[in-house]
C-alpha cells in the first residue's frame, strides 16, 4: 500500500528556510525517482523538483538555486530544503513519485505560507 506522509510546513517570513520531509512507503521509493509539487491556492499543481534513485536532481526555473532536493534511501525519506523563501512559494507541497498523475496516490501535503 502506497503511503506518503509529508511534514515541516509553516509560517516563514520572507527570506527565511524551511525543510520538508517525507515519509514515502517502500514500494514507491525503491522503485521510483522522487518529486516534490506543490499546488497554490487557484492553480494547477506543479513540479518543484525532483531524485533519482541514484541522486541526480532536476528544478523548476522558479525554484533553482535556492531549494535542495534529497533522499535518504535508508530512511525511504525525500527532503526539500527550501532557502531565500518567497510570497510565491506560498502552497501545499506534495512529495510523490517523479512523473505523478491525478489518479495516484497522494498525501495529505504540507502547507507553506511565506508572509511578513
Amino acid at each position: 500500500q502506497v503511503q506518503l506522509v509529508e511534514s515541516g510546513g509553516g509560517l516563514v517570513q520572507p527570506g527565511g528556510s524551511l525543510r520538508l520531509s517525507c515519509a514515502a512507503s517502500g514500494s514507491i521509493f525503491s522503485s521510483f525517482a522522487m518529486a516534490w509539487y506543490r499546488q497554490a491556492p487557484g492553480k494547477q499543481r506543479e513540479l518543484v523538483a525532483s531524485i533519482t534513485r541514484g541522486g541526480s536532481t532536476n528544478y523548476a526555473d522558479s525554484v533553482k538555486g535556492r531549494f535542495t532536493i534529497s533522499r535518504d534511501n535508508a530512511k525511504n525519506t525525500v527532503y526539500l530544503q527550501m532557502n531565500s523563501l518567497k510570497p510565491e512559494d506560498t502552497a501545499v507541497y506534495y512529495c510523490n513519485k517523479a512523473r505523478a498523475q491525478p489518479y495516484d496516490v497522494w498525501g495529505q501535503g504540507t502547507r507553506v505560507t511565506v508572509s511578513s
